[in-house]
């Protein structure tokens, strides 16, 4: 008899072999892709074998097809194989995952619940949360990127706690750049434009402050919801701001840090966010960070270093907002505490290492 979800195989069996399934273009320049990313690479270094199994584009709301054609190409994976599936694909299986747990150990990645995300119809989100927690329930391990998504994953779906895992993003030690005083600071939001990063709290928060000298760029894919971004163009007309705002689009991880040093503010007005590595990537660049936002946010915002806004609470975020810019001795103290709070955060090779933690642990 193949053993259920939850039970352990010997190690040996596996050979420190490995499977990661994973949706659409595993190179996106988003923080999940990211970390799937560093995560594989890392665990290829390590010694570990990781066969990719792409499973199409579409997720979490795929055509039949395409369900049903990832559905085949992870049970083609041997039984008795461990496989990782990233969670924007695992918690569209709904059902199948029960028949692909047979004889199989699989383990969800879970960047954070996907019916949590902003902007989803009711009807919509309630499929999703149904989906989502019967696939789940099949997974023998969950690995999610933070404490409060634990805890999320727990209460949401009624995860017992033994069975999930917390593994944090890791983050770049980069070279803090000393940046010129400058009398218009320069602010950056890094973040796929769609409903739950905020930007049109962000753009509220700013036209309040149109007497002050500031420009922002945003570094982000403009591209998966067009309609978002058309209204948030429109946004921008209707408070006069068309001007002072920059939509750069996607970039590639080579590219991003160049605005990270050009950059005197981070600010990201996240409604929720899974972790929010954006945030830490500013931190290690020597940025004082603005942020906002449910789920982890508040938990991945160092004090002192960070200034947390709560969620969708515009009038907290006009408030740091004017408080950054118009002090330079304030950006100038949050810049070292940025500088001092980056040293303590976890290192990628801490990450790959905890990761692998969780799959040594299959015997």
């Amino acid at each position: 008899m193949s053993p259920g979800p939850g039970t352990r195989r010997p190690l040996a069996e596996h050979r420190r072999q490995i499977a990661f399934a994973y949706p659409g273009d595993l190179e996106t320049p988003t923080g999940g892709y990211g970390y799937d990313r560093r995560i594989i690479s890392g665990l290829r270094e390590a010694g570990w074998q990781v066969d990719l199994v792409p499973l199409g584009e579409g997720f979490p709301f795929p055509e039949v097809s395409v369900l049903e054609e990832a559905v085949r190409r992870i049970g083609a994976v041997p039984v008795g194989s461990p496989i990782v599936i990233d969670g924007l694909a695992f918690g569209a299986m709904g059902e199948a995952a029960d028949r692909l747990a047979k004889g199989r150990d699989l383990i969800a990645l879970v960047h954070h619940p996907l019916f949590l995300e902003n902007g989803l119809p009711e009807e919509t989100a309630d499929r999703l949360r149904t989906s989502e927690e019967t696939a789940l329930e099949q997974a023998w391990t969950i690995i999610v990127t933070s404490p409060a998504t634990a805890a999320q994953v727990r209460d949401c779906f009624g995860i017992a706690e033994d069975k999930i895992h917390v593994v944090l993003p890791g983050t770049d030690r980069a070279m803090a750049e000393v940046r010129p005083e400058t009398d218009c600071p320069n602010l950056l939001s890094v973040g796929t434009i769609v409903p739950r990063k905020g930007y049109d709290l962000l753009f509220d928060a700013l036209a309040r402050l149109g007497d002050l000298s500031w420009r922002l760029d945003i570094v982000g894919d403009t591209t998966r919801d067009e309609a978002c971004f058309q209204w948030l163009c429109d946004r921008l007309r209707e408070n006069g701001l068309e001007d002072r705002v920059t939509f750069h689009g996607a970039v590639s991880p080579e590219a991003l840090p160049d605005f990270y040093g050009k950059a005197d503010i981070f600010v990201l007005a996240s409604r929720y966010e899974g972790y929010g590595m954006a945030y830490t990537e500013a931190l290690a660049h020597g940025l004082p960070v603005i942020g906002s936002g449910g789920g982890a946010v508040r938990e991945t915002l160092p004090q002192g270093a960070a200034l947390y806004c709560g969620v969708e609470d515009v009038g907290r975020l006009t408030a740091a907002l004017k408080r950054l810019i118009s002090d330079r001795d304030e950006r100038k103290a949050f810049a070292e505490a940025a500088r001092q709070a980056a040293g303590a955060l976890p290192t990628w090779q801490d990450a790959v290492n905890a990761f692998s933690a969780v799959l040594e642990d299959l015997k």
